[in-house]
């Protein structure tokens, strides 16, 4: 049967064009049901149980379940469980989830593809008893509910008992769950079994009781006669105050210091707006899009100097009043605005853990997420008793004015509390990594086994297996994605190639393998673990640069002169065999050993006397050399437990590989640029406005030295000046404070900016992008896409050369790399805590900073930071008898005689606090210089210290013998 689907369109020009398309009906699509005996049998599809077995008792009779659009949409929680059975997915529901949701749809879509779960597509909009057309004035919603509510109609006739079929037929019917009123009531007119999601789940057997726990709470129930909050603009209001000026919008930073404090970033405004106050906050969450108001200027207020975090733990809405926070100087004050309304929310899943309540046998409680800047959410359970020792997962459904915290459900359990495999899971879903397995979509993108390199595939490309390439990666490293090799040319010139593991070869563009490293962009690296961006097959063997195996790359080569000097560069694909992969340590026993005169050691040679001279050169240009306490653990074979740890030592030959993989990232982003100016991915690295420079200029000024920041040349020069003989590590301490100044490198499109923003500050280059590694960073892939087509060796497509599709590219790639940067430092920070669980040692240590309550701590041996707490609230004494006075213009502490600067020597006790099982903390404690009642007495022999200065007192010097057994 054929009908006409008839719609109009406007064109560009203000046209209207009338458009038809024919649209086939069948009546021989099959229903699903097992039960059925007129339907053709579909042998490959998957069937719904002849005698559904549902998991409620709200209809005593036996059903299938046919859902609607919202429930999909808020109730996927529930329906991911394994005993949701035997329900009925409507194509039109399908293709309208997959327009509102990406997240929601892939979800539903790994359900659909398990044959156990026994869901099954009915393609009502080809089923000739199943299509309605739209009719005149009806919105595109009301029809697809109307479409739904036929199809309900239509299973119900068509499984009804006819006489001589199955006995059993005759007890198979329809429930419609429907979280939409409106739809229900339409539904009960016409006869149909409907509810909603909730009230189908509040009749569970007592077997599924707990899946009442995972219902989205989407009705809005008040129980409050006075609201809370001020009640947001509308979307319609938002826009007017926006285009009249009233109104700005921005992304919403909450704080982690103080729970009645955030920002609101807006574009065009270099500082964030400071939102302060419950009222003024407005139940904006982290990462929300947020409309807001300015105050007056007589309101405007200064960030809080308190720490303040919300301590209620009380499920209901007695909201205590705001605290006094303290007036400051007109000065200090920034501008202030209020939240006026929500443009889009950006909730997803918390994980946390519950507070114990208050009331014996009560289902409501207290969600404390794990992130300090996301609020508490009020969660209704049957499963406290068993939660309650139980890292959890909980969504937000809403937040209504009359509640003092959001409304959520909770989704699952993770895994006991300090756990290292439960606080593992938690790091990377709070930093929203990928981590699911490949999906079977993926892993057919995979070449099969045993791969090998064919004549066909050398003929493509240049042959390099006889040169002397060689790869310098840290120790245990897999997925080798560079190699290098430096020999003399006839002409007296030294060769030098980059070599890069040709992933583009295995990954093309819009396959499912593509999308999936597009999605995750980057490979997560903990200190246990690592989460690939492509499948291990890849990863760590075809494209992996192995010694004294074949494997595709592309590659960046040079003609050098003595001096470093490019004389021309060429890039191809090829085919090489690395001689050796070494670790940078085995690199550098190499190069010192004179008697080593091999074919690798002269290549490794001739590599780092010149990346020596182009290190001088980059310098020289204003090129920052900064620094950052990286830490690296010694951990079990076998258990994955930290044994030891220590700060990471760099070599000469760490600077060696660094310096080749910034000269190809420069050639290249110079040539893609070149041929592709509108549409290159490069990375930038914007320069930092002033006022971030402060911290820096002030703590260097209290200890005599001018630091310069005007431009990166006069920094990375005032640094280089700023050295104290008597304390080593002053310099170091002060270029940690310069990295912290910085503001974060960004992926961007070439023709998205002005040319003058292409500068990378950090590196002293006009321009630059990512080539070099590939496996691990999808934006590499790009490049190798644009390179390739720069020198002909594969062609362009239109997602390549669209710049609007790769700056939103760029947003992901960004957003990941962001977070898989905190992730790694998160995974640093619980293997500390594992580290120090039963031990505690006294280190030396710097002081960092001078705080106004306390002493901010750096431990070089570790990398480790952590604040000495000087005074307790409203500055008063924290221990009986002990008071420290805080000099602000002179940035120090002093207690009795004893005065505390920034990057003084100390000795600090390490140990763990376990107390708060929601955020362990390593606990640092002064050892020396002692002070009464507020020091702890050294363990076994007092360490070596230099005591800071006394008032008045030339430097003195503790001795003692510091604990040297390897821990």
């Amino acid at each position: 049967m054929l009908t006409n689907k008839v719609f109009m369109k406007k064109t560009k020009r203000g046209n209207i064009l009338k458009i038809v398309r024919e649209h086939y009906l069948r009546d021989d699509i099959w229903c699903g049901s097992a039960a059925c005996q007129t339907c053709p049998a579909d042998e490959n599809a998957a069937l719904l149980d002849e005698v559904p077995e549902p998991v409620s008792e709200r209809f005593a009779f036996p059903h299938y379940l046919l859902l609607d659009t919202n429930v999909i949409l808020y109730q996927m929680d529930l329906l991911e469980e394994s005993a949701i059975r035997n329900v009925i997915i409507l194509h039109t529901v399908l293709d309208e989830v997959k327009h509102r949701s990406a997240v929601v749809y892939k979800r539903l879509r790994a359900v659909l593809s398990d044959p156990a779960r026994k869901f099954y597509t009915f393609v009502n909009e080809h089923h000739k008893d199943t299509y309605v057309e739209r009719e005149p004035g009806e919105s595109a919603n009301d029809r697809n509910d109307r479409m739904i509510r036929t199809a309900a109609e239509w299973y119900g006739k068509h499984l009804a008992p006819r006489v001589g079929k199955k006995s059993a037929q005759a007890g198979v019917r329809i429930v419609l769950l429907s979280d939409d009123a409106d739809n229900r009531a339409k539904a009960m007119a016409l006869g149909l079994s409907t509810c909603s999601a909730l009230e189908y789940m509040k009749a569970a057997k007592a077997t599924f009781a707990h899946l009442l726990d995972k219902i989205a709470q989407r009705e809005l129930v008040s129980e409050s006669k006075d609201p809370l909050f001020p009640s947001h603009l509308t979307m319609l209001q938002i826009h007017e105050g926006i285009k009249g000026g009233k109104l700005m919008q921005g992304g919403f930073l909450a704080s982690r210091e103080n729970y009645l404090e955030g920002y609101v970033r807006v574009e065009g405004i270099e500082k964030a707006v400071l939102i302060q106050g419950r009222m003024n906050l407005n139940r904006a969450v982290d990462g929300d899009t947020v409309a807001i108001e300015m105050l007056p200027e007589s309101e405007w207020k200064a960030p809080s100097d308190v720490v303040l975090v919300d301590e209620q733990t009380d499920p209901g809405d007695m909201v205590e009043p705001d605290p006094t926070f303290s007036v400051k100087p007109q000065a200090e004050r920034e501008p202030t605005a209020k939240v006026v309304g929500i443009i889009k929310r950006k909730w997803r899943q918390y994980c946390g853990i519950l507070l114990p309540s208050h009331i014996q046998g009560s289902t409501r409680h207290i969600f404390v997420p794990a992130e300090r800047k996301i609020p508490r959410i009020r969660i209704e359970t049957r499963q406290a008793a068993t939660l309650l020792s139980q890292r959890i997962i909980v969504a937000i459904d809403q937040w209504p004015r009359h509640s003092r915290y959001p409304q959520g459900h909770f989704v699952r359990a993770l895994g006991p509390i300090g756990s290292k495999e439960t606080e593992n899971e938690v790091i990377l879903l709070e930093h929203d990594v990928p981590h699911s397995r490949f999906s079977e979509d993926v892993l057919a993108c995979l070449p099969e086994l045993p791969w090998t390199i064919t004549a066909a595939d050398l003929q493509r490309r240049v042959d390099l297996r006889g040169i002397t390439v060689c790869s310098v990666d840290p120790p245990g490293c897999t997925d080798i994605d560079d190699a290098l090799h430096a020999r003399r040319l006839p002409n007296g010139n030294i060769e030098v190639g980059v070599h890069i593991a040709d992933v583009g070869h295995f990954i093309r563009p819009g396959t499912a393998l593509d999308r999936e490293a597009a999605s995750r962009a980057t490979t997560v690296y903990l200190v246990d673990k690592r989460i690939d961006m492509v499948p291990g097959l890849l990863s760590s063997n075809l494209c992996s640069l192995r010694g004294g195996e074949e494997r595709f790359a592309f590659s960046c080569i040079w003609e050098l002169d003595d001096e470093a000097n490019i004389r021309n560069t060429r890039y191809h694909k090829s085919v090489i065999k690395s001689k050796s992969a070494l670790t940078y340590e085995e690199a550098q026993i190499i190069i010192d050993d004179a008697k080593q005169t091999n074919d690798v050691a002269t290549s490794l040679r001739l590599l780092n006397r010149l990346a020596k001279i182009l290190k001088k050169r980059r310098t020289e240009k204003g090129a920052l050399v900064l620094a950052s306490p990286e830490i690296r653990f010694q951990v079990d074979s076998e258990t994955h437990d930290p044994i030891d740890v220590k700060a990471k030592q760099l070599l000469e030959t760490n600077s060696m590989v660094e310096e080749f993989m910034l000269l190809a990232n420069v050639s290249v982003a110079e040539k893609i640029e070149q041929e592709f100016p509108e549409c290159a991915m490069l990375r930038r690295h914007p320069c930092p406005p002033q006022a971030n420079y402060e911290p820096l200029v002030k703590a260097a000024e209290h200890q005599g030295f001018e630091i310069l920041t005007t431009s990166g040349k006069e920094l990375a020069t005032s640094l280089d000046k700023a050295v104290k003989p008597d304390n080593p590590y002053f310099n170091t301490m002060l270029r940690i404070l310069a990295t912290r100044c910085m503001m974060q490198a960004v992926y961007f499109i070439s023709g998205t900016v002005q040319r003058d923003e292409f500068f990378h500050y950090g590196l002293a280059a006009p321009i630059y992008t990512h080539f070099t590694s590939p496996i691990r960073r999808y934006a590499d892939i790009i490049v190798h896409r644009l390179l390739a087509a720069c020198i002909g060796a594969d062609s362009t497509y239109p997602e390549l050369l669209d710049k609007k599709v790769n700056s939103n590219l760029c947003n992901n790639l960004n957003y990941r790399n962001r977070m898989a940067q905190y992730a790694g430092r998160a995974s640093v920070a619980l293997h500390t805590h594992l580290f120090f669980r039963k031990r505690s040692e006294d280190e030396q240590a710097y002081i960092l900073f001078i705080r106004k309550n306390a002493l901010q701590i750096l431990v070089p041996k570790y990398g480790f930071e952590g604040t000495i707490y000087v005074t307790g609230r409203n500055n008063e004494e924290i221990k009986t008898g002990v008071r420290f006075v805080y000099d602000e213009e002179q940035q120090t502490q002093r207690c009795g005689q004893v005065v505390f600067r920034a990057f003084d020597p100390v000795i600090v006790r390490l140990s763990l606090d376990s107390t708060n099982v929601q955020h362990e903390k390593l606990v640092f404690e002064l050892v020396k210089p002692y002070i009464e009642g507020f020091s702890v007495k050294a363990q076994g022999a007092a360490a070596e210290v230099e005591t800071p200065k006394r008032k008045g007192e030339p430097q003195q010097t503790t001795k003692s013998k510091k604990n040297k057994k390897a821990k």
